[in-house]
C-alpha cells in the first residue's frame, strides 16, 4: 500500500501522486481540506484519514474511495463511476450532476445533494443518505435514486425545504413517518413490494460499510418521490 503525506503538499502534488501512483492501494493521512483529490482517477483503492475538500471524486471514472471522516462540499461532483464511502458528514451539492456511481453517507448531507443528477445509458447514480439532508434536495433530479434514510434524527425533519425542486426524472427516497411539503411538480406514494425490494438492496450495502443494523432500519415506512411530468416547465411555454 502506497502511503501519501499531506503535511506540507498542497492539492496539486497530493493529486499528482495519487494519478501517477502504480499502487493500487493508497493511504492518504494527514488530509485537512486539501482540494480535488482522486478527480477522474480510475482503478484505484483509497483510504483518506482527515478531512478533504471540495470535489472529492469528481469526474471519478471507478476508484474506490473511503474517507475515515467527514468531507467538504461537492463530493462527486460529475461522477461516472466507483464508490465514495464517507464515515461522518458530506457538505454542500453532494453527488452534484453525478451520472453513475454510488455515494454512501454515514450520516449527513448538507443543501442541494443530488442537484443535476441524472442516470446515461446503463449508468444509474446511487446516493445514500443515513441522517438528514438539507433544503433542495435533489433539484433539478433528472435521473438516478437518492435515499434519505433519517438515523438519529427520528424527531427532527429529514430533509429541508424545497425537496425535488424542478425534478423531471429519477426517484427520491425517505425513510420517515409523515411526508414533507413537496413542490407541485412532485407526486409521492408509499412504498410498495416492488420498491422495497430496490431499497433494501442499498440498505443492505449501507448496513455493510456502516455496521448498521437492516433489520431496525426497514421497521420504518418509506416514501418516494417522483417527477409528476417528463416537462414540469411546460406551463411556461407557449402552445401551437
Amino acid at each position: 500500500m502506497k502511503i501519501i503525506d499531506c503535511n506540507g503538499k498542497d492539492f496539486q502534488e497530493i493529486c499528482k501522486e495519487v494519478r501517477e501512483s502504480e499502487e493500487k492501494n493508497i493511504k492518504i493521512i494527514n488530509c485537512m481540506g486539501h482540494r480535488y483529490i482522486c478527480s477522474g482517477v480510475g482503478g484505484k483503492n483509497v483510504v483518506i484519514e482527515g478531512t478533504p475538500g471540495n470535489a472529492l471524486g469528481s469526474y471519478l471514472n471507478g476508484c474506490r474511495i473511503e474517507v475515515m471522516g467527514s468531507a467538504q462540499d461537492a463530493v462527486g461532483d460529475t461522477m461516472n463511476d466507483g464508490v465514495i464511502i464517507i464515515r461522518g458528514n458530506s457538505g454542500d451539492a453532494t453527488g452534484y450532476a453525478m451520472r453513475g456511481g454510488k455515494i454512501f453517507i454515514e450520516g449527513n448531507a448538507g443543501y442541494r445533494a443530488g442537484i443535476h443528477m441524472k442516470a446515461y445509458k446503463e449508468k444509474y447514480p446511487i446516493l445514500v443518505i443515513g441522517g438528514k439532508a438539507g433544503s433542495f434536495l435533489g433539484e433539478y433530479q433528472a435521473g438516478g435514486v437518492i435515499i434519505v434514510l433519517g438515523i438519529g434524527v427520528e424527531n427532527d425533519k429529514i430533509v429541508g425545504y424545497f425537496t425535488g425542486n424542478g425534478m423531471h426524472g429519477g426517484k427520491i427516497i425517505l425513510r420517515c413517518d409523515t411526508v414533507p411539503e413537496l413542490p407541485s411538480q412532485i407526486v409521492c406514494h408509499k412504498a410498495n413490494e416492488k420498491d422495497i425490494v430496490e431499497i433494501e438492496k442499498y440498505v443492505s450495502e449501507y448496513c455493510d460499510y456502516f455496521g448498521a443494523k437492516k433489520s431496525d432500519i426497514m421497521k420504518k415506512s418509506f416514501y418516494v418521490l417522483e417527477a409528476n411530468s417528463k416537462n414540469p416547465y411546460k406551463q411556461l411555454y407557449v402552445s401551437n
